[in-house]
C-alpha cells in the first residue's frame, strides 16, 4: 500500500504559496516559529517512524525462527533529532559560570554542530549598589563568558562573543511590562539606579535572539536536520528494502523445503505399509518352519531316547532315598542331554535363518532413516545373542514315573498274562475283570467331536479278558482242575517228559532269580523309564514347537519394533521440522507486508522532508 500523496493540485499549490510568503512577510520570528513547528512534526513522525522501524528490526533480531538482523536505529534518535533551536545559559551574576552548567553545555556541543548559546547574566541590578567596582566585574564576567564561548566550546568567533553575552536584570523587565501592561511607566518596575540600562541591554539581548533565529537558525539549524533526516529515511528505507528481499528469498526456501519434507513423510508413510505387511508374512513363515523343525527333531529325540538314558551313568540301589535321587538326576540329565540334542539339530539353522531375516528388515527400513542415523542403526536397535529355550521340564513331566523293579519270573503266569494281553488288560484280568469294571453303554457319545471307536476290536478284547478270567478263576477255586489236568497230561505224554519239563522250568527259575542283580534292576528301571517318558514326551511335541516358534516371532518382532521406533523419530522429526517451516512462512510473510510499509512511509516522510526544503530553507522566488 503506497503512502505517497500526490501534491499535484495547482490551487492547492498556489494558495500554499501565498500563505508561504505572507508568513515571510510578516514576521522574521514568526516565519521561525512557522518553520519550526512544520520541522518538529516532521520530525515527530519521523522520530516515530524510526522507533517503529528499531523496534520491527529487534524484534526480527529477536526471532529464533530468522536471521539476525543488526541495527543502530536505537542512536540515531538521541544522535540527530535533537531539536533544540537556542540555548540561553541564564548565569547569576554575583557568582561565575559553575561547572554543571559547564559540563551540559559540553554535552550539547558535542551532539550539535556549533549550537546557537546566549549567556545572560541575570540580577545586575545588584551592582548598581557598588558602582565603583561595576566594570571591573563586568570586564571580568565578559571575559570569563568569552573564553566560555570561544575557547572552551568554539560555537562563535571572539569578535561576535559581545553579541552573545548580556548584562540583565529580569526582575525589573518583569515589573516593567507589568507596569507597561497596565498603562502606568516602565520606570516604576526599576530596583535600582541604572535601570535605562539594564532595559536597553534587554531589549538588544531580544533583539539579537529574533536575529539568530531568523536569520541563521532556520538555515544553519533546519538545513542540517533536514539533511540528516532524508540521509535518515533512505537508510531506513534501504534497510526496508534488502529486508524485504531477503525475507522473499529466505520464504522461496523455506517453502521447497517444507514441501520435500512434505513428500518425504507420504513416502516414509506408504513405504512402511508395505514394508509392515510383507515382513508380517514372512514371520508367519519363519515361525511355522522353526515349529516344524523342532516338532520333527524332537519326535527323532524322543526315539533316540533309550540311548540317551543308557549314557546316564550313577550309583543304582533300590532303596526309596537313593531311588529317589538317582531319578532327580535322571531327569536332569534327559532335559539336558534333549537340550543340547536339540540344540545341536535346530538352533543353528534357526539362528542363521533369524538372522538373516533381521538383516532383511534392517536393510528395508534402513533408506527410510536419515543418513546420520543410518550408520548408527545396530547400536540404536539391539541384537542380543538368541538362543532357543526348549522348556522340556522333565521333572514335572515324569513326576508320576512308578518303577517296577521286583523279580517276575519270565515264564509265571502274571508274565504270561501280561505277554498275552498286554500291561493294562493283564491287570484288569488278573483282579477280576467283571467285578471291577462295568462299562455303560451312553445313549449320547461324550463327545460328540470323537468318533466312536470300532465295536469289534472291544468286543475281541473283552472276550480275550473274559476267557483267561474265567480260566484264572477256575483255577483258583479248587485244585481238582489241576488234578485233572495233571492225569490228563499223564496219560498223554508220560511221566519223564513231564519230569523233565518241571526240571526245565525249575532251571530256568533259579537262572533268571540269580541273574537279578541290581544291575538288571537298573537296565529293568531304564527300560520302564524310557517307555515313560517317550509316552509323556510324545504329549508335548506341538507344545514344543509352538514355544520355540513363538520365542522367534518375539525375537522377529522385537527387532521390527525397534525399528519402527526409529522410523517414528524420524517421521517425528519431519513433522515438527514441517511445523516449524510452516511457522517460519507465517512470520517471513508478515515480515514482508511490515518491511514493504515502512519502505512506503520512509518514502513519504522523504516527500514531505522535500516539501519542507522547498518551503523553507530555499529562497523565495
Amino acid at each position: 500500500m503506497s503512502l505517497l500523496f500526490s501534491r499535484c493540485n495547482s490551487i492547492v499549490t498556489v494558495k500554499k504559496n501565498k500563505r508561504h510568503m505572507a508568513e515571510v512577510n510578516a514576521s522574521p520570528l514568526k516565519h521561525f516559529v512557522t518553520a519550526k513547528k512544520k520541522i518538529n512534526g516532521i520530525f515527530e513522525q519521523l522520530g516515530a517512524y524510526i522507533q517503529e522501524s528499531a523496534t520491527f528490526l529487534e524484534d526480527t533480531y529477536r526471532n529464533a525462527e530468522l536471521d539476525p538482523v543488526t541495527t543502530e536505529l536505537d542512536s540515531w534518535i538521541d544522535k540527530f533529532c535533537l531539536d533544540a533551536d537556542v540555548f540561553v545559559l541564564v548565569a547569576n551574576s554575583e557568582s561565575t559560570l559553575m561547572q554543571t552548567e559547564k559540563h551540559f553545555f559540553h554535552k550539547v556541543s558535542e551532539r550539535l554542530s556549533r549550537p546557537n548559546i546566549f549567556i545572560l547574566n541575570n540580577r545586575w541590578d545588584a551592582s548598581a549598589s557598588e558602582p565603583e567596582y561595576m566594570e571591573e566585574v563586568r570586564r571580568q564576567h565578559m571575559e570569563r563568558c568569552t573564553s566560555f564561548l570561544v575557547d572552551e566550546l568554539g560555537v562563535v568567533d571572539r569578535s561576535q562573543a559581545g553579541d552573545r553575552i548580556f548584562f540583565v536584570s529580569a526582575k525589573e523587565v518583569l515589573n516593567a511590562r507589568i507596569q507597561k501592561a497596565q498603562g502606568m511607566p516602565e520606570g516604576g518596575g526599576a530596583l535600582a539606579e541604572g535601570f535605562q540600562v539594564r532595559m536597553f541591554e534587554f531589549q538588544n539581548f531580544e533583539r539579537r535572539f529574533e536575529e539568530c533565529i531568523s536569520q541563521s537558525a532556520v538555515k544553519t539549524k533546519f538545513e542540517q536536520h533536514t539533511v540528516r533526516a532524508k540521509q535518515i529515511a533512505e537508510a531506513v528505507r534501504l534497510i526496508m528494502d534488502s529486508l524485504h528481499m531477503a525475507a522473499r528469498e529466505q520464504q522461496v526456501y523455506c517453502e521447497e523445503m517444507r514441501e520435500e519434507r512434505q513428500d518425504r513423510l507420504k513416502f516414509i508413510d506408504k513405504q512402511l505399509e508395505l514394508l509392515a505387511q510383507d515382513y508380517k508374512l514372512r514371520i508367519k513363515q519363519v515361525t511355522e518352519e522353526v515349529e516344524r523343525q523342532v516338532s520333527t527333531a524332537m519326535a527323532e529325540e524322543i526315539r533316540r531316547l533309550s540311548v540317551l538314558v543308557d549314557d546316564y551313568q550313577m550309583d543304582f540301589h533300590p532303596s526309596p532315598v537313593v531311588l529317589k535321587v538317582y531319578k532327580s538326576e535322571l531327569h536332569r540329565h534327559i532335559e539336558e542331554g534333549l537340550g543340547r540334542n536339540m540344540s545341536d539339530r535346530c538352533s543353528t539353522a534357526i539362528t542363521n535363518s533369524l538372522q538373516t531375516m533381521q538383516q532383511d528388515m534392517i536393510d528395508g527400513l534402513k533408506p527410510l532413516l536419515p543418513v546420520s542415523v543410518r550408520s548408527q542403526i545396530d547400536m540404536l536397535v539391539p541384537r542380543q545373542c538368541f538362543s532357543l529355550n526348549y522348556d522340556l521340564n522333565c521333572d514335572k513331566l515324569c513326576a508320576d514315573f512308578q518303577e517296577d523293579i521286583e523279580f517276575h519270573f519270565s515264564l509265571g503266569w502274571t508274565m504270561l498274562v501280561n505277554r498275552f494281553l498286554g500291561p493294562k488288560n493283564s491287570r484288569r484280568a488278573l483282579m477280576g475283570y467283571n467285578d471291577q469294571v462295568q462299562r455303560p453303554i451312553p445313549l449320547t457319545p461324550a463327545n460328540p467331536s470323537m468318533p466312536p471307536l470300532p465295536q469289534g476290536s472291544l468286543t475281541q478284547e473283552e472276550f480275550m479278558v473274559s476267557m483267561v478270567t474265567g480260566l484264572a478263576s477256575l483255577t483258583s477255586r479248587t485244585s481238582m482242575g489241576i488234578l485233572v489236568v495233571g492225569g490228563v497230561v499223564w496219560k498223554a505224554v508220560g511221566w519223564r517228559l513231564i519230569a523233565l519239563s518241571f526240571g526245565l522250568y525249575g532251571l530256568l527259575y533259579v537262572y533268571e532269580r540269580l541273574t537279578w542283580t541290581t544291575k538288571a534292576k537298573e537296565r529293568a528301571f531304564k527300560r520302564q523309564f524310557v517307555e515313560h517318558a517317550s509316552e509323556k514326551l510324545q504329549l508335548v511335541i506341538s507344545y514344543t514347537g509352538s514355544n520355540c516358534s513363538h520365542q522367534v516371532q518375539q525375537e522377529l518382532s522385537g527387532t521390527f519394533a525397534h525399528l519402527c521406533q526409529q522410523v517414528d523419530v524420524t517421521r517425528e522429526n519431519l513433522e515438527q521440522e514441517i511445523a516449524a517451516m510452516n511457522k517460519k512462512i507465517e512470520v517471513l510473510d508478515s515480515l514482508q507486508s511490515k518491511a514493504k510499509l515502512l519502505r512506503n512511509k520512509a518514502g513519504w516522510l522523504d516527500s514531505e522532508l522535500n516539501m519542507f526544503t522547498h518551503q523553507y530553507l530555499q529562497p523565495s522566488r
